[in-house]
């Protein structure tokens, strides 16, 4: 079981360091011409630090000026030429206005012959933020909140924050105007819609007036009337000054886990990279099949790696601490107990899982006895959404600190 152990902790790491965005920035950057051009960076998001970085030490003297915003945290230093700014999330604070702020000063004066390098990545829908008139910082935190204890996706949650924002929605594109936008992407979101991305700034919004309607009486929302004014105003849907390139995607991540996976000695078998539904869900499910396979019951090979990837949601019940990846870990402990030569872990590719300082959680078929033995309860637990109490008290959290890229979660399954 030790070496199972080292094997998932070196996969952890292997994973994160194939999806760092530096190479993937570098040779979009070398596929263009910035000739008799003026380039200003613009970067918003968990990865803007890491992605504006290279930006910059590939253009040098180009760059004329830049602006960052990024998770508290996440930044690692000054870059030349480039505002670093540092701000709330996942609900927006007064230096995300701030930040926002300097950004449109900047926006609003550019030219015909200015480019704006749009570095974006996830995270950026609330730490790029001007809300509209008449709604608050506070209004939009509430929203956010209340989005994200109801267990709404990140597509429902980025539906909602566009309309009630200035920047969002296809929004920075117009402002942006008479430039030209290059935007580079890191997706965090299934499928890659560019317009769910950071709430899509610079791209055209797919979203409707009835598609938000539908999501806030999904979950029972209660809005102003101030609010439902904009709820009610139909956001950008072209922009005729952008080109995009998307980058990475969780589709690489769960690639990355298989090539890994292979070279320790397993059989890799990605199930999807489109996982959406409940954390605790789809532990139970990671853990059934690997239950299932340890006693033959599958088609899979041993040893294998059966990799997840994508992003599920917590809906709050309890008053404990944990994030989705964690979650996950925890019901899987449950499902797989008492089953040997499994390990399961779950991981938040931008090292931080929910509010908390952990990137996921690993677990084995020994964890609920761990717990028990401790006299802690693991059902009791898991409805109190307290993860990370839970595998912090068996050594059952993965902490790598921020990561500088931010590609959704990878959950894996290694059975021997």
């Amino acid at each position: 079981m030790k070496q199972l152990h080292e094997h998932a902790r070196t996969m952890i790491s292997t994973i994160i360091a194939d999806n760092l965005p530096q190479k993937s920035v570098e040779s979009t950057l070398k596929a263009q011409d910035f000739t008799n051009t003026k380039v200003y960076i613009i970067a918003i998001g968990k990865a803007a630090w890491t992605m504006t970085k290279t930006a910059s030490d590939y253009l040098g003297n180009k760059v004329e000026k830049g602006i960052l915003i990024t998770k508290y945290g996440h930044s690692n230093g000054k870059i030349p030429k480039v505002e670093i700014y540092e701000a709330g999330h996942p609900t927006p604070d007064e230096n995300t206005v701030k930040a926002t702020k300097a950004v449109l000063a900047l926006a609003e004066n550019l030219n015909a012959n200015d480019l704006v390098l749009f570095l974006v990545s996830g995270g950026g829908s609330a730490l790029f933020e001007a809300p509209q008139d008449g709604i608050s910082l506070e209004d939009m935190a509430k929203i956010t909140n209340d989005l994200l204890a109801s267990g709404a996706d990140i597509t429902e949650i980025n539906t909602i924050r566009k309309r009630l924002s200035k920047v969002k929605g296809g929004r920075f594109a117009d402002i942006c105007k008479p430039a030209s936008i290059l935007s580079i992407v890191l997706s965090d979101v299934l499928g890659d819609r560019l317009d769910i991305i950071a709430s899509g700034p610079a791209a055209p919004d797919k979203t409707t007036k009835e598609e938000t309607l539908r999501i806030i009486e999904k979950y029972g929302l209660k809005f102003t009337q101030s609010q439902m004014e904009h709820i009610h105003k139909e956001t950008p849907k072209s922009t005729n000054n952008v080109k995009t390139f998307v980058t990475g995607s969780v589709r690489s991540l769960c690639e990355s886990a298989a090539v890994c996976a292979k070279s320790f000695g397993f059989n890799p078998y990605i199930l999807t990279s489109s996982l959406n539904c409940e954390a605790s869900q789809a532990g139970k499910f990671l853990a059934a099949i690997a239950r299932d396979t340890q006693e033959g019951h599958t088609h899979f090979q041993k040893p294998c790696a059966i990799i997840a990837g994508g992003e599920t949601v917590v809906r709050v019940t309890g008053d404990g601490k944990g994030g989705r990846n964690q979650e996950l870990a925890l019901a899987a402990a449950a499902g797989i107990a008492g089953i040997k030569d499994v390990v399961i872990f779950s991981l938040g590719s931008d090292g931080t899982d929910g509010p908390t300082d952990a990137a996921g959680g690993i677990v084995d078929g020994d964890t609920c006895a761990k717990l028990a033995g401790q006299e802690i309860n693991i059902d009791f637990v898991l409805g109190n959404n307290d993860s990370y109490n839970g595998l912090k008290a068996v050594d059952g959290l993965i902490i790598t600190g921020p990561t500088g890229t931010n590609v959704n979660d990878v959950s894996v399954a290694l059975i021997i």
